[in-house]
């Protein structure tokens, strides 16, 4: 390991033989000088017997802070590790030596050994312990016949009773009493390292059992619990004494979709994206909170504000969450977060403390077009000037507005806030609230001409994929479960609910609102003439509105990156390639088009096509930074 440990010579004897304990690639010369050491700290090795080049006068001198140069090899304490803590003994070489005021530092090279590796720029922590490394003869008789000066102390083995005899410890000692005796019935677990006295085990072992392996009983798998080929699977301990498991409830719980990983990100705008989401119109409907985050309206899963302390907000949802918030639609009184105590893992408890202008608070606030006052808050005079919040209203605001939606997650569109003032909330604690009030050119979703335009656009609740196949499973298997009767009567009950459906009241189906393109981006699209076949297959896709776009982004995907082409490089082949993507492909020497290996030859020039890029700028404004 390369570290240096005090022991004591027992003899010195000459020898030409290899000794067992030296490595077989060190051969020792004729008539070397063989020493047999016993370690002072280990004493369970015996004696080790040593070449010549691995033994040397112990360190007897401390240099002082003034004789310590940049170059000098020393001996000091160093855990690497660790390098806070006391470790072993190294050789080292200063590199660099600093002193201010009120601290002193040293920086060094470490030296592991024999094999040539160190440990470079290590800050010493122990300055006042750094030893003059004493050559072999150079001890004079006045030196030998002194009192030897203090034993030097390394890191303890232990880090959490540093070594002390007196102190029951399970980390070092037996897991289960902590009491230092008996190491020689101790059995150490092959799983987790630790230590077991035999006659601390439930039940108590009377010998060292003779299996190679031996696992503890924290390790141990139950048999139990393992389920075998072609057996159903069973409930483990630890959840058959979870609430859920006890529970009649049977409340959906949403399918745990609250804690659900995203299956995709929105990458066509950046994480802080202020304004609507291209291809996203006011009126969307999601069924959970992860799929607005997919889409990229609102990121986080859970919070209820996203931005940043330092920039800004980019969204917030209204979900009834304080008993402060009041909603009249077109304009909303929304409290900030925090003042809340959800240790123990609560989702949501009583206001109990004070909220503070910190954090998504204060990002709230920066929205407002007026400087940030931590203290009374502030109002804008010119509101419309401030920075837009995405607003998403959730199904559970319904307890306090009209405005939410029965069901799932609706995009509302454009909000900006007017004001912000803190005042005491009905709880009695000190909340922040704001004042916004919406600035979008689309129709509000609750407003006739809003009802109009989801109609027009055809917008729908959406699920996640496989959803409504996991529902009905779910229904097939309840209905198992019921009795005979008890099914039919609901069959029957939903049979008579459901209208027959004639051709006199099928509803008649309303034609889409078509995607408008503006005189510029018609200009681009009609200058990328390498894109010209697949811009006509994209046009084809104008009557399905806000969905153009996700039919442009499917069109121009990257094969390699599978994200929006970004500097795209239109081949001869006619596939559009991201120049990084291209690059990377040709630097692993692969010269061919990723998407039908075409040829391009070693040398092939890599133009940027500008003209689909600025029309890509204009549909996804901001995408390469969503990268």
């Amino acid at each position: 390991m390369g570290a240096w440990f005090e022991a004591q010579i027992v003899k010195v004897t000459k020898t030409t033989a290899l000794p067992k304990d030296v490595a077989a690639e060190v051969k020792p010369a004729d008539d070397e000088t063989l020493y047999h050491v016993k370690y002072e700290d280990y004493p369970e090795s015996d004696v080790v017997e040593l070449l010549a080049k691995d033994v040397r006068p112990r360190a007897r001198t401390v240099y002082q802070w003034h004789e310590l140069e940049p170059g000098m090899v020393v001996m000091l304490n160093y855990n690497p590790d660790d390098p806070k803590e006391r470790g072993y003994w190294y050789d080292a070489e200063i590199q660099r030596k600093r002193e201010t005021r009120t601290v002193r530092e040293i920086y060094a090279k470490i030296i592991l050994g024999d094999a040539g590796d160190s440990l470079n720029d290590c800050r010493v922590m122990f300055v006042t312990e750094i030893y003059k490394i004493e050559e072999p003869g150079s001890v004079n008789d006045s030196v030998v016949t002194s009192e030897s000066p203090l034993k030097r102390s390394s890191g303890p083995e232990c880090k959490h009773c540093k070594d002390d005899p007196n102190k029951k410890c399970s980390w070092c000692n037996c897991h289960i009493c902590g009491i230092k005796q008996d190491p020689d019935k101790q059995l150490l677990c092959d799983e987790c390292d630790m230590a077991y006295h035999t006659y601390c085990l439930d039940p108590p072992l009377t010998s060292i059992p003779e299996d190679e392996d031996w696992y503890c009983p924290g390790c141990r798998n139950d048999a139990t619990e393992v389920v075998l080929a072609g057996e159903k699977l069973k409930t483990s301990k630890k959840k058959a004494k979870m609430a859920s498991a006890i529970s009649s409830s049977q409340r959906d719980w949403g399918k745990g979709m609250a804690c659900v990983g995203r299956t995709k990100q929105c990458t066509i705008v950046p994480s802080n994206h202020y304004g609507p989401i291209p291809g996203v119109p006011v009126g969307s409907l999601w069924k959970f909170r992860v799929q607005v985050s997919e889409a990229g309206v609102h990121r986080p899963h859970v919070a209820g504000i996203h931005g940043r302390s330092n920039d800004g907000a980019y969204s917030l949802v209204l979900a009834g969450g304080y008993e402060d918030d009041v909603d009249d639609g077109n304009e909303f009184t929304y409290t900030g977060s925090g003042g809340r105590d959800l240790s123990g893992n609560k989702r949501t408890a009583e206001q109990s403390c004070d909220q503070t202008l910190t954090h998504m608070n204060r990002a709230l606030a920066l929205n407002c077009n007026v400087p940030v006052n931590d203290k009374a808050g502030a109002e804008s005079k010119n509101w419309k000037q401030g920075k837009p919040v995405r607003v998403v209203r959730s199904c559970k605001g319904q307890k306090h507005s009209k405005y939410c939606p029965e069901e799932g997650n609706r995009y509302d569109g454009i909000y900006k806030v007017v004001k912000y003032w803190p005042d005491k909330g009905k709880s009695g604690f000190l909340v922040w609230r704001y004042l916004l009030k919406r600035d979008d050119d689309e129709p509000a979703p609750w407003t006739r001409d809003g009802k109009d335009r989801i109609k027009k656009l055809g917008l729908a609740m959406q699920y996640p994929a496989g959803y409504h196949k996991e529902k009905e499973n779910k229904n097939a298997v309840e209905e198992e479960t019921e009795t005979p009767n008890k099914a039919k009567r609901k069959r029957n009950s939903q049979s008579s609910e459901t209208p027959k459906t004639t051709s006199a009241n099928t509803p008649k189906k309303m034609k889409m609102e078509i995607y408008q393109l503006n005189q510029e981006q018609k200009a681009l699209i009609k200058d990328d003439k390498l894109n010209k076949k697949l811009w006509d297959e994209a046009m084809d896709s104008l009557s399905l509105g806000p969905k153009f776009l996700n039919k442009v982004e499917e069109i121009f995907l990257c094969i390699c990156c599978q994200e929006v082409v970004y500097q795209p490089i239109t081949t001869e082949c006619q596939h559009n390639v991201c120049r990084e993507c291209l690059q990377r492909s040709f630097k692993a020497e692969v010269y061919t088009c990723p998407a039908c290996r075409h040829d391009l030859g070693k040398n092939y020039s890599m133009t940027i096509n500008k003209s689909l890029q600025a029309v890509l700028n204009q549909f996804f404004p901001g995408y390469s930074n969503g990268r």
